[in-house]
């Protein structure tokens, strides 16, 4: 389990300052219900350690989450060899008996799933799957005040004369919510077109 490995020897290092084997076991012990480990799934990097990593949440209670690779504007090349589809990821679950969780009120844009006898979580971003965007909830602002309501929009809007001044929260709050009600009602990923964002980054992503 390479990708896995890395992850608790990260963690590891970061809390006992090495990451020695043994640190890692002890963190494999320590870790709670409240841990959540985020990761990528890869063709040709992790895609051979599914079922690895999924027997290790049914064996630790801590949440998986992986996140399908999207396109950007400077990844083309990149996405053509690494991208995995996260139905991939969803098949395979579903193969291997775990159910889909019923989406709680304000939960994030994860399809989440357990098994009956597994401890932990997993989570699926997967932004090319059916319907994804249909229940898409989120919202972006940026580092320069421009809100986005897509991360794959044709820009954002820019927020900050009503970002100066607690004064103008009202009126803050009502630009936002019209401007909800202007959110496309999906993505343009499927044909190619990631928008205006050149990469993740340059949106606080």
């Amino acid at each position: 389990m390479r990708y896995l490995k890395t992850i608790l020897t990260a963690a590891a290092l970061t809390i006992t300052g090495t990451a020695h084997a043994e640190n890692t076991d002890i963190m494999a012990r320590a870790i709670s219900a409240d841990t959540k480990f985020i990761g990528t799934s890869m063709r040709g990097v992790n895609d051979d350690e599914l079922e690895a990593m999924i027997a290790f949440v049914a064996q630790h209670d801590v949440s998986l989450r992986f996140i399908e690779v999207m396109r950007t504007n400077d990844n083309t090349k990149f996405f053509a060899e690494r991208h995995l589809a996260g139905q991939t990821v969803i098949d395979q679950l579903e193969q291997a008996g775990w159910k889909r969780l019923a989406r709680a009120a304000g939960a994030g844009p994860a399809a989440e799933f357990a098994h009956p006898d597994a401890k932990g979580r997993i989570g699926i971003i997967a932004p090319y799957a059916r319907d994804f965007c249909a229940s898409c909830n989120r919202l972006r602002l940026s580092s320069d005040g421009r809100l986005h309501l897509c991360l794959f929009g044709d820009g954002g809007i820019d927020l900050r004369p009503l970002l100066q001044s607690d004064a103008d929260q009202d009126e803050l709050v009502e630009r936002i919510r019209a401007l909800t009600g202007t959110k496309a009602p999906a993505h343009r990923l499927h044909e190619g077109n990631s928008g205006a964002t050149p990469h993740l980054a340059s949106i606080g992503g």
